[in-house]
């Protein structure tokens, strides 16, 4: 009876053994894919809600590895494998759009495209590393599509569109997909995202519970005043005089108003129009900017301090003031639960504890924060800065310059095939 146990012991060791090294002989014969595909995505990108020669791309791959899909939210992508095994549904996502941005490198995949944004012909660049996404999530799936009869539960891939906003008024990116029920059917219990990071040491993965990202607000200050003459100032309710004091003023909001030892925030105005003519005191002046928050309630609080005192100023100034605030993303915020359950998986993608890295929270934004209202969510960064080049270096995201090492894209990858295949029994 005792050598049957044994010798049952060492066959189930053996076939784990084998079953280890069948996974990761498929993750080192998918990494060249993976690079392949990411150049392939950098020369010809797409910007949001036009992205229809990548998603048919990703769709058609998805298909010959047997892949149901489905197209949601204009032109992104949702993939469903069921696994061998019954079990919960975890999705992986990545963000396809490129940005209206001309590419200065000499790459020899660079990016000479050109697309039409707000009626204007523009150049088009995955400025931001959404090809590196597209590749390591499309890699994931061709690989998890070989063991699916290892797989407990399903994979739901969402290729999403329009990350970095849909042109004009129209819908899409993350609202859309979810409006669209790219979460509901099959109904997901987890989902998982990955941006690349050209300041992140290459092939390290960087991650922090709860809030991680900011919440992206845009708003709009329109005052109105009196136009005059510029030689008779007495005659005019200024609103370019008006404006300066209400942008001073919302500086004050984060120096003065708000603990900032809670949470960080931000308060930019980028922009103002005022008139036509030097002499000319005009009738209207308009600001726009961003506001940038870690905090759900400080958010809340920084709208309602805006409003209150572009709207006081203007008054004390015989002006008015209209103001218009737009949530275009929410705070980013990773389910810590599902966080302490992921890093293991996190270590073995990475080649150990060491290259899993927590960092601070970051005032970019990311659209991925509307997932967390459905289903826990967890968001984290690999780094992709070439080992040749100091931090200091390193390009910025949304820039003509902007590059990557993309030889290390397998850890996304193999983080993407190792929360699958981890999920269910980290969450019994």
């Amino acid at each position: 009876m005792r050598k049957t146990f044994f010798a049952a012991v060492l066959l189930l060791l053996a076939l784990t053994g084998s079953a280890q090294t069948n996974l990761e002989q498929l993750l080192k014969e998918e990494t060249p894919k993976v690079i392949s595909w990411r150049r392939y995505f950098h020369e010809h990108p797409e910007l949001g809600n036009r992205e229809f020669n990548t998603s048919k791309k990703i769709e058609a791959s998805l298909k010959e590895w047997g892949i149901a899909t489905r197209i949601v939210a204009k032109t992104g992508v949702v993939g469903v494998l069921k696994g061998g095994k019954p079990g919960p549904v975890v999705a992986l996502r990545a963000d396809i759009d490129g940005l209206p941005v001309e590419e200065r490198n000499d790459l020899s995949f660079r990016s000479r495209a050109k697309g039409e944004y707000l009626g204007q012909t523009v150049p088009v660049m995955h400025a931001c590393g959404h090809d590196t996404h597209i590749s390591m999530l499309l890699g994931a799936a061709e690989v998890l599509s070989k063991i699916k009869n290892d797989i407990q539960g399903t994979v739901v891939f969402l290729f999403q569109p329009a990350e970095e906003g849909p042109p004009g008024d129209e819908e899409g990116g993350a609202p859309l997909m979810i409006k669209e029920g790219a979460l509901d059917n099959p109904k997901v219990d987890a989902v998982y995202g990955i941006h690349i990071s050209s300041a992140g040491d290459l092939g390290k993965i960087y991650y922090k519970p709860e809030s991680f990202m900011a919440s992206s607000d845009w708003f709009t200050i329109k005052v109105k005043g009196k136009q005059a003459h510029g030689a008779n100032p007495w005659r005019s309710v200024d609103p370019v005089v008006t404006s300066a004091e209400i942008i001073q003023a919302l500086q004050t909001i984060v120096s003065r108003q708000i603990d900032i030892t809670s949470a960080p925030a931000i308060i930019t105005v980028g922009k103002i129009h005022s008139g036509v003519r030097a002499n000319i005191i005009p009738e209207e002046a308009v600001m726009e900017g961003t506001i940038r928050t870690l905090d759900s309630e400080m958010q809340k609080d920084i709208h309602r301090r805006i409003k209150q005192i572009a709207t006081k100023i203007a008054e004390a100034n015989g002006a008015t003031a209209e103001v218009v605030i737009d949530t275009k993303t929410l705070v980013t915020y990773n389910d810590p639960k599902l966080v302490a359950k992921s890093l293991a998986s996190l270590q073995k993608a990475a080649g150990g504890a060491e290259n899993v890295l927590p960092i601070n929270w970051q005032t970019g934004a990311e659209d991925f924060s509307f997932y967390g209202t459905k289903a826990p969510a967890f968001f984290f960064n690999v780094g992709a800065r070439s080992p040749k080049i100091s931090i200091a270096e390193a390009t910025s995201h949304h820039a003509p310059e902007f590059l990557l090492d993309d030889s290390r894209l397998d850890v996304g990858m193999r983080a993407f095939v190792q929360l699958v295949l981890d999920y269910a029994k980290n969450n019994k």
